[in-house]
């Protein structure tokens, strides 16, 4: 085996864990939100997270914080996309609908990336991309109408993966614009974290948000989720998009709607076979647009996480 094999090998295993805990955080998300408020589970999530981030940014990055500094607005703003509204729309749309339905709607995220950037700023798109586009889109519609034209016409959705359609808008316009020019991936995160903690600080103290010391099983998936797909997924994901081209690794964003299937139908969660072919037409469309872009290097700015951009990712 080559080294250059062995890399891939290891970035492919990277990536692979790095989509296991956001799938993850899916399904335990929900079980938490029963005894958390999103507003509580948002802020205490990024407070613990911060920590640690913090901690690794400092040891990996050695960050020029007289650069953060500068680039604080723009921070502020990534943060009140990412971290904040996409987590509280993921959380609100959790309340209304399954982890696998939310993850079904959040695997067009980055075929709709592909879509904004044609219209924001001006990126080209191949047929083969179009096709793709319009493949997860057709999937989304089969999944929001559960297969019914009697729900398209009577505008009879899901209002969990209503909410959610706004979660990965967010996510997108969150993820094109996520580079902070001279502040890395590790640091740019840990730096938002801190920014939730003091935006969210006075929400959770009003709503007496506090850590849910009294219920253990809900304490201890809140520190599950704020350290294995807020601080472990990124430095998987960082570590594996320094080998792969990020049009290669955005296919494995895929993974997390199956790793949330799959997790769901352990746990005794029903698949509908409209969920199941709308989850087919969204994953091929995705992989389209994902091979098309590769050919002609569309997604290097776009179809990626956060922690290759400076931003947070969570989707995933």
């Amino acid at each position: 085996m080559t080294s250059q094999t062995a890399r891939s090998l290891r970035a492919s295993a990277a990536m692979i864990g790095a989509t296991l805990f956001w799938a993850v955080h899916y399904q335990l998300s929900a079980f938490v939100l029963q005894g958390m408020s999103a507003v509580g589970l948002t802020f205490w999530r990024w407070a613990i997270a911060a920590v640690p981030l913090l901690i690794l940014a400092q040891l990996i990055e050695h960050p020029d914080w007289r650069a953060v500094v500068r680039a604080l607005p723009r921070l502020v703003v990534l943060a009140l996309l990412g971290l904040v509204g996409y987590n509280l729309l993921l959380y609100a749309a959790l309340h209304f609908t399954t982890p696998v339905g939310a993850s079904l709607v959040n695997a067009a995220n980055p075929a709709l990336m592909v879509l904004l950037s044609v219209v924001l700023v001006g990126q080209r798109v191949s047929k083969a991309g179009v096709l793709g586009i319009g493949l997860s889109l057709v999937g989304v519609v089969v999944v929001l109408t559960r297969g019914s034209w009697q729900t398209l016409a009577g505008l009879d959705f899901n209002v969990g993966q209503l909410i959610m359609l706004g979660a990965i808008l967010v996510w997108s316009l969150y993820t094109i614009y996520g580079r902070v020019p001279g502040v890395r991936p590790i640091t740019s995160t840990a730096v938002q974290a801190v920014l939730v903690c003091v935006m969210l600080g006075p929400f959770a103290a009003v709503q007496q948000a506090g850590l849910p010391l009294e219920a253990p099983g809900t304490l201890w998936g809140l520190i599950v989720i704020a350290l294995l797909p807020s601080v472990a997924s990124y430095l998987l994901w960082n570590s594996a998009v320094s080998v792969v081209p990020s049009s290669t690794a955005a296919i494995y964003l895929n993974l997390i709607t199956v790793f949330v299937v799959l997790i769901g139908l352990a746990l005794g969660q029903p698949l509908t076979v409209s969920a199941a072919l709308g989850g087919i037409l969204i994953i091929a469309g995705v992989v389209i647009t994902s091979f098309a872009a590769a050919r002609r290097g569309t997604l290097a700015q776009t179809a990626q996480p956060s922690v290759d951009d400076g931003a947070a990712d969570h989707r995933k």
